[in-house]
């Protein structure tokens, strides 16, 4: 047997998963790492507790399953994407915190830059919107406040690197200093039309040259792991970050396929093909990978509320586990005419409205837990359908939305999402995509597989084809919309009063 060993570099957890060249998962390990935050609204993680726990579940997983080294084909890496580092060169040595892709420490940064009317020339140079989540603030913030360090890095003395970057310099033992384009294009530094560092955008944020590492393929040759990690080297071919990593894991390969991942809140990539997208309506456009030579872009919208959802539900005391949601709900046809809008933390795209707030709209005597719950259900998913109609408008019409995360076990709750959106909705039998993602680009990489055995290792478990009338679906969704308007701007003044 050969295998492929993914490394899924994760916010709270490390995480590893032996795979067959099947795409099969034989063995998995996870360690949890502590969070930090040093002030409100700032997120920091240990950067030698992210390496030492990645290191920990690899050797792990590797002896779960009884493999040695010389039987992995290669490694592959995905990582929590924005989440940015500086380290000594030649030490490797971390020169602060990481500063998590949560942590708001740079908004009066971006404030100022879009003071100075420098957000559509990001936008346009990046596809991003000019935000603290993204890596560029946050290294700017370094620069300017860690002793020395501009000065060290104008020297080369000290490097760059987001999640992946770090963890290939520690299992290369310092050989490599290098991410792909899924990475470097979620920096706020990249030209996703010229696919290299932009040096204006790099003056905007004076982060001096010399510390930026080399952008590869995905599917480009890493180096190999130090020996006595693993007690032979393993050849490293595979990197991308962990949206990208899904979509790619979902074998969402083609123009106008696409994939959602239902967690806490919902991240949705479309692949746009090989050429970017305008980015409309604060959705974002990014570099889905660079593959055998040929580089895909996609757009990525995300809700924040979707698994929250239901959690909000048994915090209620509607539910007592989140799997009873899906049986309550079953208990009415439909949801009575009644909407949900789960718009507790503000909307995401394409509202962005940080003042909207829940609401249940369309009670009557008649309503009953069961009808919430189902409504609670349809409000995720036309929030998806917000987001995909906002992409189709850029375009890019959606063939087929491939699932993964929590609430896609929920079967009632995919069958409403194919539904409301008007395609099929897919589980695939391996729900783990963004590590499968990672095995596969790095079996790629290795030359032990095609695009085509990518496709052939997504297996389906269920189908969802969408059932209801095409003027039922417009109706449904327009009572959406005439909800949604309820609870813009609902809490805007209150910070002020």
């Amino acid at each position: 047997m050969k295998y492929l060993l993914a490394l899924d570099q994760g916010t709270t957890s490390s995480r590893a998963i032996l795979f067959s060249l099947e795409g099969r998962p034989v063995a998995m390990a996870q360690r949890e790492f502590r969070q930090l935050y040093p002030r409100p609204g700032w997120v920091e993680h240990d950067p030698l507790e992210i390496w030492e726990s990645q290191l920990g579940v690899a050797q792990e997983a590797l002896r779960q399953a009884g493999v040695e080294a010389r039987e992995v084909v290669a490694l592959g890496l995905t990582n929590q994407r924005e989440t940015t580092l500086v380290f000594e060169k030649g030490t490797g040595k971390p020169l602060h915190n990481a500063i998590v892709w949560q942590d708001r420490r740079t908004a009066s940064l971006c404030q100022e830059l879009k003071a100075q009317g420098l957000e559509p020339l990001f936008r346009e140079r990046t596809g991003l919107l000019l935000d603290p989540y993204f890596s560029g603030t946050k290294l700017a913030w370094l620069l300017a406040n860690v002793p020395g360090l501009r000065e060290r890095a104008g020297r080369g003395e000290a490097l760059f690197g987001t999640v992946d970057t770090w963890l290939l310099y520690r299992l290369t033992g310092g050989r490599v200093h290098a991410t792909d384009p899924s990475n470097a294009s979620r920096t706020l530094l990249f030209n996703l039309h010229t696919l290299s560092w932009d040096e204006e955008l790099l003056e905007v944020f004076r982060v001096p040259r010399a510390m930026l590492p080399e952008v590869r393929p995905s599917d480009g040759d890493f180096g190999e792991t130090l020996p006595e990690l693993f007690g032979r080297a393993i050849p490293i071919r595979g990197v991308l970050g962990d949206q990208q990593a899904a979509l790619f894991g979902q074998a969402a390969l083609e123009r106008g396929e696409g994939k959602c991942t239902y967690g806490t809140g919902a991240f949705l990539l479309l692949n746009t093909g090989e050429r970017p997208v305008p980015s409309p309506k604060g959705l974002l456009s990014t570099v889905a990978w660079s593959v055998r030579g040929k580089v895909s872009y996609a757009l990525e919208g995300s809700v924040f509320m979707a698994g929250a959802v239901v959690g909000w539900l048994q915090g209620l005391g509607l539910i007592r586990e989140s799997a009873e949601v899906e049986a309550l709900a079953r208990e009415v046809a439909d949801s009575g005419g009644v909407y949900l809008v789960p718009a507790f933390t503000g909307l995401g795209a394409p509202y962005w409205d940080p003042y909207a707030r829940g609401a249940i709209l369309g009670l009557t005597r008649g309503t009953t837990k069961a009808h919430l719950a189902r409504a609670a259900l349809e409000g995720v998913a036309f929030q998806m359908v917000d987001v995909v109609r906002t992409m189709e408008e850029a375009g890019t019409p959606l063939k087929e939305l491939r699932v993964d995360g929590g609430m896609a076990q929920n079967a009632l709750f995919l069958q409403i999402q194919a539904d409301l959106l008007g395609v099929p909705v897919l589980r695939p039998k391996v729900t783990e995509t963004t590590a499968l993602g990672a095995a596969l680009m790095a079996g790629v990489g290795a030359g032990a597989m095609g695009l085509g055995e990518v496709k052939a290792a997504w297996t389906l478990q269920a189908r969802f084809d969408s059932r209801m009338p095409e003027a039922r679906r417009q109706a449904l969704h327009q009572g959406w919309r005439r909800a949604v308007e309820r609870t813009l701007a609902w809490a805007e003044g209150e910070e002020e009063a």
